[in-house]
């Protein structure tokens, strides 16, 4: 499992907006951010990945052409040119994501995406199976 280290501020800010919006409650807040630290930045299970001037520079052609902010674009571009390694090696990148507008840009990109407020369970190991099946 990877996660761009530009995409952490972005798990954040969706923690602190179901907190304000009242979604969440105070100590399931506290609790998230508890767990996201233990098991993605602290975790072992994560690879972090850097995003680079390069990068951001590639990126800029997804803002016009999907509509995406500067950090979507970036996280895109990121996403593509870890697929395309892994294409290489016979495997595949689902692209996890709440962010619709994304997840239409990264699905018009050939990525396989999973939205976890949208998707079930089904939809994920429908995914796998279909990556296994590869």
């Amino acid at each position: 499992m990877m996660c761009l280290t530009l995409s952490t501020g972005e798990v954040i800010s969706v923690f602190v907006r179901k907190r304000n919006d009242g979604t969440i409650t105070q100590d399931n807040f506290s609790q998230a951010l508890l767990d996201f630290r233990a098991e993605v930045l602290d975790g072992d299970e994560f690879q972090m990945i850097s995003v680079d001037d390069a990068l951001v520079f590639e990126s800029h052609a997804h803002i016009e052409q999907h509509n995406l902010n500067a950090t979507d674009a970036s996280i895109l571009q990121s996403a593509l040119g870890i697929a395309e390694e892994l294409r290489q090696e016979t495997d595949r990148l689902i692209l996890l994501s709440s962010d619709r507008r994304l997840i239409r840009a990264a699905k018009n990109e050939g990525l396989l995406c999973l939205n976890p407020e949208e998707d079930s369970l089904e939809d994920l190991a429908a995914l796998v199976t279909e990556e296994d099946q590869l």
